[in-house]
């Protein structure tokens, strides 16, 4: 790890939560959860305010997507499944998602930030790496000035990490949260880093976690201190070697600007199983909007595809994919709807659905496809 380098994480704070309490400023300082369905919008009163659903009044079997800081006190965290979190906290005030909102949001903040400086690297609708290594000495000067902008541009905080690599950027990005910035180095590592949970290391997932649980590993130093070998019978060679480093603060990966989307999917959990024949109808339109829905998102990101997929979740979990190869690459709603109805004919429909989605990959920049079409007519008309 080397001292020289000063990258920064900027992460939204409770980010869906707090793009609803713009439209619904009321609920500031209320236990919010992020997570419900259309018939939960609040309903508009004779008297000008609104009635707001709680989680008491969910029934099904879906997640919640976040919470606000209230809600959090109270036990209730993005991923807990809905049902859980209303017999945790059956008076928190429930919201349907609203993915447009956050995504307009997401592109004011980034937009905010690229006019104070342009090494990002997009990481998601909520979070980006920002490369402050060429302001070593202004670091946290310019950070303040991005959430300055940021907060201009979007009247939402964020929560900045800056440190000497990635890795520690974004643990250091969720310890001041909200609306904080937390500078790393080397010698916080054994006083910051080491007392947090493993699981606070992007990249040890639940399974991960459980099974050092069970080496008796459940701390950051812990995991710092053990035997190498052990973790190399556990986990195999690569990643126990990774695990070793990233526990000791070592990260050498830079901070990408530009990546090429490779593919951009929609898919769709439904409340309850959907069967092919009995629920026909409901999972045409449902397949349909999904088909629709992607051909507007690679109409709004200006590619085409010249592959179509689909995924499906049976009841028992178990998930099955087909794809098809296409003659010319689209964005056609309809020409991916025969595509991606094409694939569904090959897959074996007698057992429930849980799950639908439909991918298009094989992306092409939308307008150098319309000029290779054009070079081929001109050929065709000589």
């Amino acid at each position: 790890m080397t001292s020289e380098r000063r990258i920064a994480h900027l992460d939204m704070d409770a980010f869906y939560a707090s793009v609803e309490l713009i439209s619904y400023p009321e609920l500031r300082g209320k236990p919010v959860a992020i997570g419900g369905r259309n018939q939960h919008r609040p309903r508009l009163l004779a008297d000008g305010t609104r009635e707001f659903s709680r989680l008491k009044d969910y029934v099904g079997r879906g997640v919640l997507t976040t919470s606000t800081y209230e809600a959090r006190a109270l036990g209730v965290f993005s991923g807990m499944g809905t049902m859980k979190a209303a017999k945790l906290a059956p008076d928190t005030i429930l919201l349907p998602v609203n993915f447009d909102a956050y995504r307009h949001y997401s592109r004011l903040f980034k937009a905010a930030v690229a006019t104070i400086t342009p090494t990002i690297e997009d990481r998601g609708i909520d979070e980006i790496y920002i490369d402050l290594t060429d302001e070593l000495d202004e670091s946290v000067k310019l950070a303040e000035r991005i959430k300055q902008a940021v907060h201009r541009a979007t009247g939402l905080s964020c929560s900045i990490g800056i440190a000497p690599n990635k890795l520690l950027a974004k643990i250091g990005s969720d310890l001041d949260k909200p609306d904080g910035i937390t500078v790393l180095g080397p010698a916080d590592i054994p006083l910051r880093i080491w007392p947090l949970h493993v699981r606070k290391i992007n990249g040890i997932g639940p399974k991960a976690a459980s099974k050092l649980e069970l080496l008796g590993i459940t701390t950051i130093e812990q995991l710092a201190q053990v035997d190498a070998a052990l973790l190399q019978e556990h986990f195999g060679r690569s990643y126990a070697i990774w695990l070793h480093d990233v526990a000791n603060g070592i990260d050498n990966r830079q901070v990408v600007t530009a990546s090429e989307t490779k593919s951009i999917s929609r898919e769709t959990t439904f409340e309850k199983d959907l069967h092919a024949v009995v629920d026909r109808q409901a999972l045409s339109v449902l397949f349909t909007q999904l088909c629709t829905k992607l051909a507007e998102d690679l109409h709004r990101k200006g590619y085409v595809s010249r592959t179509i997929g689909i995924k499906l979740r049976y009841d028992d979990f178990k998930s099955v994919t087909r794809d098809l190869t296409l003659p010319e690459p689209t964005a056609d709603a309809h020409q991916i709807r025969l595509a991606a109805g094409n694939c569904l004919k090959r897959v074996p429909l007698k057992k429930k659905l849980r799950l639908l989605g439909v991918k298009a990959s094989g992306l092409i920049d939308a307008s150098a496809s319309i000029q290779t079409v054009r070079t081929r007519q001109l050929e065709l008309d000589i």
